[in-house]
This record gives C-alpha cells, structure tokens and sequence, in this order.
C-alpha cells in the first residue's frame, strides 16, 4: 500500500489542490502563460523603441485600447492576425514555436492531446 507523503513545496500543494487531475484548468493555465509571455514581448518591444502605447498605436494603425488590451494579455480578439499587422511597425515577423510548450513538470503531452510526431 502506498503512503501518502506530506510536502512543504508550495507549488506542489498548489498544483495538488488546483490541477491534479484537472485538465481543463492545467489547459488554462498554459494558455495564461503563452498570452503573457506574449504580452511580455510586445511590452519590450515598444519600450525598446522608446514609444508610448498612444505613439506605437498610431504606428500600428490600430486603437491605443488595442496595445493595452495585448501588453494586458487581455486581447480576446484574432491575437495572431493583430500581431502580424502590429510587429510589422518593428520590422519584425510573428513565429511560433510550440516545441517548449507542453515543458512542465505538471503537463503533460496528453493533456493537449497534440500529435508529438507530425507525418
């Protein structure tokens, strides 16, 4: 019979009481993470070259609540095609790169039920 052994590491017990088992919120949670990270990129990018979120706005050709809503992890819009047309003001281009994503100690690969090995 297995024992049950007590832990002290916060986020075990957090992921214990709130995930384990939970595949849709461990799901939610990878999503929180990719939006902020995201989030994080657009932030410094702007910052980098020294632009307002008002400045960088007009620049992109889109509304100020558009960059707050992106740099917030907020937008509940088509975030790819928003981000295509805003990095183009950096002359830079969107790619994504899922090989990292499901790199967790509590995810794993079938929880996303993503085929690992394409054809």
């Amino acid at each position: 019979m297995r024992e049950n052994k007590i832990t002290s590491n916060a986020l075990t017990i957090i992921h214990q009481r709130y995930y384990q088992g939970k595949p849709d919120r461990i799901a939610a949670l990878q999503q929180a993470r990719i939006n902020d990270e995201v989030a994080r990129k657009i932030n410094f990018l702007r910052e980098e070259k020294g632009l307002s979120q008002d400045e960088f706005a007009q620049l992109a050709g889109v509304d100020t609540s558009v960059i707050c809503q992106l740099e917030d992890a907020d937008y509940e819009g088509d975030a790819i095609a928003m981000l295509n047309h805003i990095v183009e003001v950096f002359d830079k281009r969107v790619a994504i790169d899922l090989r990292g994503c499901l790199k967790s100690p509590f995810i794993s690969s079938k929880t996303f039920k993503l085929p690992l090995n394409p054809p």
